[in-house]
């Protein structure tokens, strides 16, 4: 491999240069096209945020742009709270934090105010592919369909 090929293998966006290059207001390019979500909640977006936090430790790309998250799912209690289902995947089988992940993804949703029980599940179908992925996860890794 050659040192231009090398280099061209590194170059990934980060957030930064994605605005830069589709702008402000790229919400729509950050939503996996599989992800089921009750958006409309008054949860949605804190969840949203604390899962864009988690990265894949072998991709750069957070787990919910790779499109690893296929639904969340809020319950409300009487206490006020809201319970939250996560059924997600990995980029594959033996991805070295399997047991790990959906600790991760569970810390990242508990703090947030009014958050009730988190529960991660863990699936295999269907398969993850990098179609699943958002359109800012496949500019950050430059690949452009």
């Amino acid at each position: 491999m050659s040192n231009n090929d090398l280099k061209r293998a590194e170059a990934v966006a980060d957030e930064q240069m994605v605005k830069n290059a589709v702008g402000e207001d790229f919400d729509e390019l950050v939503e996996p096209p599989e992800l089921e979500a009750e958006r409309d909640h008054k949860l949605w977006k804190d969840v949203r945020s604390g899962i864009r936090e988690i990265y894949d430790p072998e991709i750069p790309v957070n787990i919910y742009e790779l499109g690893l998250i296929y639904l969340v799912d809020f319950k409300d209690r009487e206490d006020g709270k809201s319970d939250v289902y996560v059924k997600m995947t990995l980029t594959s089988p033996g991805c070295p934090v399997a047991q790990e992940m959906p600790g991760w993804v569970q810390a990242a949703i508990l703090p947030i105010e009014g958050v009730g029980d988190v529960d991660v599940e863990i699936i295999w179908d269907p398969t993850w592919t990098p179609a699943m992925m958002a359109e800012t996860a496949k500019m950050q890794l430059n690949m452009f369909t």
